[in-house]
């Protein structure tokens, strides 16, 4: 997702610091830094460094992506550009990555804190989540950074398919494309495609984490009858549950992002007044239904990588933190 850029590996925290035996969410940490308390900031900072990597790593697929989204052209011509040309477009998820994952981090946390008190208590020991409390609360995740999402996609797309049209080359970049959009169309200029992006961003945060948590859980315990526990097993482990819950998150929500991106990059001279069903309707009746999955071949081949990436600089830099501590 592309959101699926951002990390998603969360901690239920205290209002000053993250105790690693008590977290909710069985993030990849070694043995030398699960003895030690992590501060709010250096969970926020590890978070937005494996943000900013994902993105760093994704965002060519999702270039290419865009480009078939929007175009009629086949991969092998679409893909026929220079490669610098396919980074264009990311300092806007690059700059946002680190404030996305503030707010994933704490709209995670708070809705689990509120769990654990009006659900279902914790038990004291170190668990995964349930399944239900995982989707909900990723759920509610999604819907908190869909607010920051929303416009930073609507200006990623904008500036990805630059050239293809006269009004998109005009933006030099994302500030610049920004100020003009609401200079011109208002705040609801720049959040075009909210609805559909909440439509994609509740189910598919809510699936990302249940998910993880149950690849993450088969995978240990495969390792464990293979007697292979390790904490370089257990990382493997992990990586291998981000890149496969974040690929099954946009098998599932593949064709709303599609229609997203059909609202958001539509011609801003006029309003856009068809909804989300409608431009469905019409994608379909002109191209097919197998327009609607058009480039999900090139984003879970992105996806996988995107999200297994996000766990291991997670905890490299949450290790390279705490370690400052001594």
């Amino acid at each position: 997702m592309e959101h699926d850029e951002q990390s998603k590996s969360s901690s239920s925290s205290s209002s000053s610091t993250i105790a690693v035996e008590a977290t909710t969410t069985d993030a990849p940490l070694s043995e030398s830094v699960a003895t030690k308390e992590i501060t709010i900031a250096y969970d926020l900072i590890a978070g937005g460094i494996a943000g900013s990597a994902s993105v760093i790593v994704g965002h060519p697929f999702d270039t290419i992506k865009v480009r078939l989204q929007t175009s009629s052209a086949s991969l092998a011509s679409t893909s026929n550009v220079k490669f610098l040309s396919l980074f264009r477009g990311m300092a806007a998820p690059l700059s946002t990555a680190a404030v996305v994952n503030a707010i994933i981090f704490a709209a995670y946390g708070t809705s689990s804190r509120w769990w654990d008190q009006y659900v279902s208590p914790p038990t004291g020991k170190l668990q995964h989540d349930s399944w239900q409390k995982a989707f909900i609360c990723g759920s509610f995740a999604g819907f908190s950074q869909s607010f920051i999402i929303c416009p930073m996609e609507h200006l990623k797309c904008r500036l990805q398919i630059a050239g293809s049209s006269a009004k998109a080359s005009e933006f030099r970049g994302p500030i610049d494309a920004a100020r003009t959009i609401v200079r011109s169309h208002g705040i609801q200029g720049i959040y075009r495609g909210f609805g559909c992006t909440l439509v994609r961003e509740i189910p598919a945060f809510g699936a990302y984490f249940a998910v993880y948590d149950a690849v993450k859980d088969a995978a240990n315990r495969y390792l464990d009858s293979h007697n292979s526990s390790s904490e370089k097993h257990r990382w493997l482990a992990s990586a291998f549950a981000g890149g496969v819950s974040g690929s099954f998150t946009w098998a599932m929500i593949y064709p709303v992002d599609v229609i997203k991106t059909r609202i958001q990059t539509a011609p801003l001279d006029q309003p856009y007044r068809e909804s989300m069903l409608s431009t469905g309707r019409s994608l379909v009746a002109k191209h097919g239904w197998q327009y609607l999955f058009r480039g999900l071949g090139i984003t879970l081949l992105r996806a996988f990588p995107v999200n297994g990436i996000i766990f291991p600089v997670y905890e490299f830099t949450l290790s390279h933190l705490t370690n400052l501590d001594g």
